[in-house]
């Protein structure tokens, strides 16, 4: 047998060689694709502080992998001189994260493509069942069904939950607005039907608005931002997230950011934690109808309700009128107490929050400058969650990141 190697391509070798030093640099350039901070190959060049060979063979890389499309022959935009750089875009057909939700009045499954993108999504089921198995189970075969009827390539798992989740063991410590019992497994849980379900890859579980802010910090209202503060109410409940350099802040062990339990209203309503006026009863879409004089009724969520009102009589009805000055006036009294601790750069709002902030924008800033210290000197940025399903698209970010961290790895 001839020592001889075979005859090589003209610039193989040369190829090869940049991959081989750009290799560690595949995650951030996926990451950096993902979040829409890289558009072309040229600015992927100077965000990765690389050569324009080695960004060109790393892209060829993540085209190879079925992770992104590289579009060699973009067209130039009016106005533009000079050959246009690589355009690279995710990939239309690549693989997907199932992404699950669980939450007062229902549950959902999803498929999430690389971006942020849901590419499928399965009818909500609005009962949930007081065992959380069979409610996991349920999601799980959901998204199951739609990765058989999409062909798409599973990486992973992510769960949302409306719950405190204690690491390591992934515990929902307190779902108080579902019937589960009090530090129910649902990691474990829900792994087990991942893996029953025949969905190769990681499974994970963490609380929902954690999951929120990371979505939107990645691909919505909170790009861009460093210190990230993410404030929202869902269907019942106050919940609280903070993303530092681009890492959710989660505390030592997961607990962090229980913002429902600061105190507004020392004279008001029980709490179910044995406190009184915590955020979590004084600025729920429950505690707006109850302000507005409404009954919540059976028929759509409270969530729905409480938007639903004020869209269409906060402009006509005294009664709703005050009962949207009186949640900004609370909901500002916490979030000033959280940018006196915290100091963050951005501040956004979801859920109810958010259709309080749009409702009028202007009392809200004014009540979080003029309560705080740090507001008085420079008002932080008060904006509304643009993602519409962003507890989902976090709950798949969860199985992406180990792509995004390596994806040889993760993938091959």
């Amino acid at each position: 047998m001839s020592g001889k190697a075979g005859p090589r391509a003209v610039g193989e070798g040369n190829t090869r060689t940049r991959l081989d030093r750009g290799r560690g640099a595949l995650g951030p350039a996926l990451e950096l694709v993902h979040t829409g901070r890289a558009p072309t190959r040229a600015v992927l060049t100077i965000e990765l502080g690389v050569t324009r060979a080695t960004a060109g063979a790393v892209a060829a890389e993540l085209e190879a992998l079925g992770l992104i499309r590289v579009d060699a022959h973009p067209g130039a935009a009016a106005g533009t001189q000079g050959r246009p750089s690589h355009r690279l875009e995710i990939a239309e057909d690549g693989p997907v994260a199932l992404a699950a939700q669980v939450h007062a009045d229902g549950f959902r499954a999803a498929l999430v493509g690389l971006g942020g993108r849901i590419v499928a999504t399965a009818p909500g089921c609005e009962t949930v069942d007081a065992d959380p198995a069979k409610v996991l189970g349920s999601v799980v075969e959901a998204g199951a069904e739609l990765l058989r009827e999409t062909g798409r390539r599973c990486v992973g798992a992510g769960l949302a939950v409306p719950s405190a989740v204690a690491e390591p063991e992934g515990l929902a410590l307190n779902p108080l607005h579902l019937a589960w019992p009090a530090g129910a497994p649902v990691r474990e849980i829900f792994a087990e039907r991942v893996r029953a379900a025949g969905i190769t890859g990681p499974a994970f579980a963490a609380n929902d608005i954690n999951l929120a802010a990371l979505a939107e910090h990645r691909h919505g209202a909170g790009r861009g931002s460093r210190d990230l503060l993410c404030v929202a109410t869902g269907h019942r409940g106050v919940g609280g997230a903070l993303v530092l350099d681009g890492r959710l802040h989660t505390g030592s062990s997961g607990l962090a950011l229980e913002v429902g339990h600061l105190t507004v209203n020392p004279e008001g309503r029980p709490c179910h934690c044995g406190s009184r006026g915590c955020l979590d009863v004084e600025a729920d879409p429950l505690a707006f109808l109850a302000a507005a004089g409404r009954q919540a009724g059976p028929e759509v969520s409270q969530l729905q309700q409480a938007n639903d009102l004020i869209r269409t009589a906060y402009a006509t009805d005294p009664a709703v009128r005050g009962a949207v000055e009186l949640l900004i006036d609370r909901l500002g009294l916490g979030l000033a107490g959280l940018v006196n601790i915290l100091n963050p750069d951005r501040i956004i709002l979801g859920g109810l929050h958010r259709t309080l902030l749009d409702a009028d924008p202007e009392r809200l800033r004014a009540v979080v400058a003029d309560r705080s210290l740090w507001g008085r000197s420079g008002q932080v940025p008060v904006l509304a969650c643009t993602l519409d399903h962003n507890s989902l698209v976090g709950a798949a970010e969860l199985a992406w990141q180990p792509v995004l961290d390596d994806p040889l790895v993760a993938l091959t």
